[in-house]
């Protein structure tokens, strides 16, 4: 019964280990909740957050592969969510990919600057493409 017992608590940490886990903050539920799905049917595990200060509470408890971030999001902005992420040890080897409706070349660069690995524009990505570009950057 113990080496069952070892076996199974082995193939578990296994599958745990190749789940990567992406945390998506976004205050729109809808588009948080499409990401969601979408990267789950890819095999990835997912939490949300659904404002920055929850996002910046979450962040203190675990550390995700990946974070995909929205700008523009009450409480806390996510300018300022990045910003947390790059000064904290251990986050600041996190890469953060920006979904944002901010177009402006100064938000990008203000983003690029603060540690964005990608920055992609809603109206101009696919969910496709998205998750596309999201696997690349989670090996």
């Amino acid at each position: 019964m113990g080496q069952l017992k070892s076996s199974l608590y082995a193939r578990m940490n296994t599958m745990a280990d190749s789940l990567k886990k992406i945390m998506i903050i976004e205050d729109d539920h809808f588009l948080s909740s499409l990401m969601k799905a979408r990267l789950e049917k890819e095999g990835f595990m997912v939490v949300q957050a659904f404002d920055g200060e929850e996002a910046l509470q979450m962040l203190k408890a675990e550390i995700p592969a990946l974070v995909i971030l929205d700008l523009i999001m009450p409480k806390v902005t996510g300018f300022e969510v990045l910003q947390m992420i790059s000064i904290t040890t251990q986050l600041d080897k996190v890469p953060v990919v920006i979904v944002s409706n901010l177009a402006q070349d100064s938000d990008i660069e203000k983003a690029r600057q603060l540690g964005a690995r990608e920055y992609f524009i809603k109206v101009k990505i696919s969910i496709d493409d998205l998750v596309g570009k999201i696997k690349s950057l989670v090996v």
